[in-house]
């Protein structure tokens, strides 16, 4: 493709079909390069916070992921040792914040769907399904991206080139951009089932369990439809294997063991994964810009890595489009400083704390947890204050006032 009048985009997930679709609508030409020959029926990351379907409204899909989801209002804190619901807290105290005092829980294979829809619909966007980056050379005026296709080696221009391509972006390591931090001793294990936590316990669509040998994140998702899957997602030792932690009676004994019940649990997905707190040391060099997991990874408890990636996304997208119409492009900068700050200062740290709350051992210092979150809850203030941080509206507030010195 010789003319380079487009953004490329690396990645054909939720983050870069947004971006694209963002920048679409705007006026700039778009081409999605995704190596895999279909959209990818990813299971893990569901939960839609506030901040981010405001996003998704803004571009009129928010409807849709709504009726391909399920609306959970409220969420909960357990403790598995007593059985005691600690709190509950409930989006409707930021009714008055936010069009959508809610989360939505839905997968981002089908919002990665949706958004694909509306993106074909498009007359200056293309998705390139089985096109792979390999490789790329940026100059001061344009990016040269070597691309596998099924027909063959083929370069493609554009004037910018965006990596939306996942925690092992070729994008980033192309542009030898530093991915800082650390990953975790533990495996995160993930069981799904149709049993009904909520008619058998009375557990919310998002539920977190806190023990001092065993956490748990238990939330539901609609998958296919009536009656939906609960998701189960436990902390593994590191010395069992795969083959260990992922066997039937492993797997059985694991449930039995937190939710003990008569008879077997019907298992119809499992996953083990690696789980990693990094953020890349620069969201922007050149014309060379970093978005979702290729520019920022953290542990999935409180559900903020799809949305953070979705966040970004859009923060680009305006900024770039207002480049591409002749504003000055010290705005990539600015979407670097306002999202490696959010990524940094609340992502991470908020993800992390999430995790020490659910895992700590010491008696003390658990039920100083607890009545944390019980004081809090029965505040309405402190209630909305902990919502509005949970929901990201908070983080993204403060960082939009953030400007370049």
């Amino acid at each position: 493709m010789s003319d380079n009048n487009r953004v490329l985009i690396s990645g054909g997930g939720p983050v870069g079909l947004y971006a694209a679709l963002a920048l679409a609508r705007s006026g700039v030409p778009v081409t999605v390069l995704e190596r895999f020959d279909a959209l990818q029926d990813d299971p893990r990351a569901a939960t839609t916070h506030s901040a981010t379907l405001e996003l998704l409204g803004a571009l009129g899909l928010e409807e849709e992921i709504r009726a391909a989801g399920l609306v959970a209002e409220t969420f909960q804190f357990w403790d598995r040792v007593s059985g005691e619901m600690i709190a509950e807290y409930d989006h409707a105290l930021i009714a008055d914040e936010t069009k959508y005092p809610y989360v939505v829980q839905c997968e981002q294979f089908k919002t990665s769907k949706i958004i694909l829809k509306h993106l074909q619909d498009e007359p200056n966007a293309e998705v390139l399904f089985s096109h792979e980056l390999l490789s790329f050379e940026a100059s001061d005026t344009e990016v040269v991206a070597e691309v596998r296709t099924p027909s063959g080696y083929q370069t493609f221009k554009g004037r910018y080139l965006i990596g939306a391509d996942g925690a092992r972006s070729a994008v980033r390591k192309g542009a030898g951009i530093e991915f800082a931090g650390f990953t975790w001793e533990e495996q995160f294990l993930v069981l799904s089932t149709p049993f009904d936590f909520q008619a058998s316990r009375g557990y919310a669509y998002r539920s977190y369990f806190a023990d001092p040998g065993e956490w748990c994140n238990c939330f539901k998702v609609a998958a296919d439809g009536p009656p939906g899957l609960w998701r189960t997602v436990f902390p593994t030792l590191a010395e069992h294997t795969e083959a260990e932690l992922m066997s039937d009676e492993a797997v059985q004994a694991r449930l039995q063991r937190f939710f003990p019940k008569e008879g077997d649990y019907e298992i119809v997905h499992r996953n083990l994964y690696r789980v990693h707190q990094r953020v890349a040391k620069t969201f922007r060099l050149g014309r060379v810009l970093l978005a979702g997991d290729a520019s920022h990874v953290n542990n999935p408890i409180g559900g903020m890595g799809l949305n953070g990636g979705i966040q970004d996304a859009a923060n680009l997208a305006e900024k770039l489009a207002r480049v591409w119409h002749g504003e000055s492009d010290a705005l990539l900068d600015l979407y670097d400083l306002q999202r490696r700050t959010l990524s940094t200062e609340f992502v991470q740290a908020q993800s992390i704390q999430n995790k020490k709350r659910l895992e700590a051992k010491d008696e003390a210092t658990r039920q100083a947890n607890f009545a944390e979150m019980r004081r809090m809850a029965a505040d309405p203030v402190a209630a909305k204050a902990h919502v509005l941080r949970s929901s990201m509206i908070e983080a993204n507030r403060k960082i939009a006032q953030l400007y370049l010195s």
